[in-house]
């Protein structure tokens, strides 16, 4: 059988029948997307796309997601133009805004159907500059609740040659929906 093709629009999640499904499916609707694509030949493009669209700001560095799981997320940056700076370097914000959606995505691929989360405070160091494709990497425990509460988060981006070349903490305030 043929696999399914879905468009864009058809992969970033869609209110409440996409809720209902996740629950049916026993993983929240971001995890359940991911297993659903990730194994097919350019799955882990569609669903990168797909954040980069339910995210528009976020969608300006094209991250590709590389691994996502509970409390995980691996997500690349490929160097180009639009993410330099004058010194011919990637540029701070973009650095920040991925480790932003690294560190969102470990966060919400593990959250209970009942609960959502918004950042709070995100803060960072910059090791060195960073040239090349970067990868963020973010490891966390996910919440097991909808208990409002904050979680802070560690997000580490290296280069290429595996070098840190930035360290970001940020904040997430989850709570029911």
């Amino acid at each position: 059988m043929a696999p399914t093709v879905e468009t864009v629009a058809e992969v970033a999640p869609s209110a409440a029948r996409d809720e209902t499904r996740a629950a049916d499916a026993g993983t929240n609707e971001i995890l359940r997307r991911w297993q659903r694509l990730s194994g097919w030949p350019g799955g882990k493009l569609l669903f990168s796309i797909g954040v980069g669209r339910m995210a528009r700001y976020t969608g300006t560095i094209r991250p590709r997601v590389q691994e996502l799981r509970p409390g995980y997320a691996r997500i690349h940056m490929h160097d180009r133009a639009a993410v330099r700076n004058h010194l011919r370097s990637v540029h701070a914000i973009a650095m920040m805004n991925l480790a932003e959606v690294t560190s969102g995505l470990a966060m919400l691929a593990g959250m209970p159907d009942d609960a959502r989360a918004i950042i709070t405070n995100l803060a960072i160091e910059y090791k060195k500059k960073a040239r090349g494709t970067l990868e963020g990497e973010c490891s966390t425990a996910p919440p097991q609740s909808n208990e409002r509460r904050e979680y802070n988060l560690e997000a580490v981006i290296r280069d290429g040659a595996g070098d840190e070349v930035a360290r970001a903490t940020a904040r997430w305030l989850v709570g029911p929906r």
